[in-house]
């Protein structure tokens, strides 16, 4: 696939993802409905995983693969987290350095992943705000930089895509 079609379609997945995690969220202990979106979830971020390493692969394969596999970790149902942290901080980073987004954009996504990279440990350990508990105010507002910057990227992905990087 090319830069421009990889990049709608981690736009319109990243779209899938969110809706699926959210509507799982608003759905938990209501039937098989959240199972199946949890799958879907999974399954998007497998997608993302591939169509952000093949946009960011030229900047630096191995922190491209680096990013991939936390994607990949991520997909697996438990602790995905911070693994999807760790993954969005490479391609943010990537991203960044390859000029492929606005670097405002870039620069949020980078600050997005490195909240959640520090302070989802301290909160696994019972510390900031105590275990992930989506109830709590202080875990969607330590979220809320990165639903922004998700959902602005999504858009930006589809109707953008991303400027071919320069050779390095």
């Amino acid at each position: 696939m090319t830069m421009t079609a990889n990049a709608r379609v981690a736009g319109v997945t990243l779209w899938i993802y969110f809706g699926a995690g959210i509507a799982s969220l608003l759905l938990a202990g209501r039937g098989h409905a959240p199972a199946v979106l949890s799958m879907v979830t999974s399954f998007s971020a497998l997608v993302l995983g591939v169509t952000l390493y093949a946009i960011t692969r030229a900047q630096d394969p191995d922190l491209a693969l680096a990013a991939l596999m936390c994607r990949v970790l991520e997909a697996v149902p438990g602790e995905g987290a911070i693994y999807f942290a760790v993954g969005s901080l490479l391609f943010s980073w990537l991203l960044l350095r390859g000029r492929m987004i606005p670097a405002g954009l870039a620069r949020l996504g980078l600050f997005a992943s490195a909240l959640l990279v520090v302070v989802l440990p301290i909160q696994r350990a019972g510390l900031f705000a105590g275990a992930l508990d989506w109830a709590s105010g202080m875990t969607w507002f330590m979220w809320l930089p990165m639903l922004v910057f998700e959902l602005t990227l999504a858009v930006w992905f589809i109707v953008k895509g991303v400027n071919v990087p320069e050779a390095i």
